[in-house]
């Protein structure tokens, strides 16, 4: 099994890193200690018992309609997360999309994204 903390510092994304059963996306949703809103994006955070922080995506057609728009959100999302994953506490993250993001810029939404990660950084 690897080990967290060679993860966070050689920058990998790892399958420990990432939210995977239904059960803890429902933890988050159900619980969140905090919400954090931008104009477009939202994220539910919440501590875990865990070592490291872990994310989690759910980015609906409804919002996104094109696999690669949807594909795109989710690869901004995770290299951020991997870029900033130790200087993050244990937290579970999940990340939503608000409103439609077409026509919004990659620039914008990385900013989007970083600005979510400051915030939680900060607490």
């Amino acid at each position: 099994m690897s080990n967290p903390i060679l993860a966070t510092e050689t920058f990998c994304f790892t399958k420990e890193q990432r939210l995977l059963t239904p059960a803890a996306f429902r933890e988050v949703f159900d619980a969140p200690e905090r919400k954090l809103h931008q104009s477009h994006l939202m994220a539910f955070v919440r501590s875990n018992t865990l070592e490291q922080p872990r994310v989690g995506m759910a980015i609906t057609k409804r919002k996104v309609p094109t696999a690669v728009s949807r594909n795109l959100v989710k690869r901004l999302i995770r290299e951020n997360f991997r870029k900033q994953a130790d200087n993050l506490e244990n937290k579970d993250i999940v990340f939503i999309v608000k409103k439609s993001i077409k026509g919004l810029e990659n620039k914008e939404l990385i900013k989007e994204i970083n600005n979510i990660f400051k915030k939680i950084e900060k607490k």
